[in-house]
């Protein structure tokens, strides 16, 4: 005889494998494609090729930017390296959402800028995430935030807001400096500061450099160090910097019971510590939110090896608990 408890694993089994086992690999194929072991500087930081074709982002250098391209190549040097290689995780992946969008593949470094591309970045005024999104824009832009679920971790989901917000940021005012300096300060602050300093004009990457210093303190670098961070990390041999990417995130994807610890099922797959963490950041208690199933990320390749840690007795135990 089948216990109630029984049933309700199997049809969460049956579910998850009839309707919702389909892995999801996100630019591993294309990114393999494109790297070789003797590539100094990958393909994910240099806009060359085809790419070169997509820029749209003036890049200008005057007296900022150079004042912070000199940091981060000299005493922010290790820091930026080390944030350059840590780009390997997350820049294919936004490149090809701004491509499609049509905004500027130098936008990726915006991530950089805000949180050096960490999804648990938490800002001393609760912006959080890679994005450093506030609560309020993240549920604007469709951000799940609750007790189990915080999308502003999600580097993808995450990503897509963003990219949604600067391109309504770009709507508004003609211009990818000011679009990135709302990003930042907020729009009000900079439609005030272009009503009182520069007639209201907008559409023109000048206005920028005109109210610069009636922005706040963090946005009056936040365009030059975009820009320095672009012009060094297009040429970083040239710069001498080290740069080694990082493995890019990817996962495959399967729909998990509510209430399936990530601790537990990484262990059961035999994955190190933090890997269902890692590949899951929104989830902020470390399981599935209680109560219906959720797309849960695991180790490419290993989605079978994910259906038979969920339907371990040990594991099947501590859902049915929570």
């Amino acid at each position: 005889m089948f216990s109630i408890r029984k049933i309700v694993f199997l049809s969460y089994a049956l579910i998850a494998f009839l309707i919702a086992w389909t892995p999801v690999r996100r630019f591993a194929e294309e990114i393999e494609a494109k790297r070789s072991p003797a590539e100094v500087v990958p393909m994910a930081l240099a806009d060359v090729g085809s790419e070169v074709a997509d820029v749209r982002l003036p890049i200008e250098v005057n007296e900022r930017v150079e004042h912070w391209m000199v940091r981060f190549s000299t005493s922010h040097r290790s820091e930026f390296e080390e944030t350059l290689s840590r780009a390997g995780l997350y820049s294919d992946m936004i490149r090809e959402k701004l491509r499609a969008r049509g905004m500027p593949q130098e936008l990726v470094y915006l991530a950089m800028i805000e949180s050096g591309f960490l999804t648990h970045a938490r800002s001393n005024v609760s912006a959080t995430g890679m994005w450093q999104f506030m609560d309020p824009t993240a549920r604007a832009y469709g951000l799940r935030i609750d007790a189990y679920v915080d999308e502003r971790r999600d580097p993808v989901r995450a990503t897509d807001a963003a990219l949604h917000y600067l391109s309504d940021l770009y709507e508004r005012y003609g211009s990818w400096y000011l679009a990135a300096a709302a990003y930042n300060a907020g729009p009000t602050r900079v439609s005030l500061a272009i009503a009182r300093h520069s007639d209201g004009r907008t559409g023109d990457e000048s206005v920028y450099w005109e109210i610069i210093d009636h922005l706040p303190k963090e946005t009056i670098n936040y365009v030059p160090k975009l820009l320095a961070a672009t012009f060094l990390a297009r040429d970083a041999a040239r710069f001498d910097l080290a740069v080694t990417l990082a493995d890019p995130y990817v996962y495959d994807l399967l729909w998990a019971p509510g209430g399936t610890s990530l601790a537990a099922i990484g262990k059961t797959m035999g994955l190190a510590a933090d890997q269902m963490r890692d590949l899951n950041p929104q989830l902020i208690r470390g399981l599935t939110p209680p109560g219906s199933i959720y797309p849960l990320r695991v180790p490419v390749g290993q989605a079978y090896q994910a259906m038979a840690a969920l339907a371990h007795p040990d594991l099947r135990s501590r859902q049915a608990d929570d």
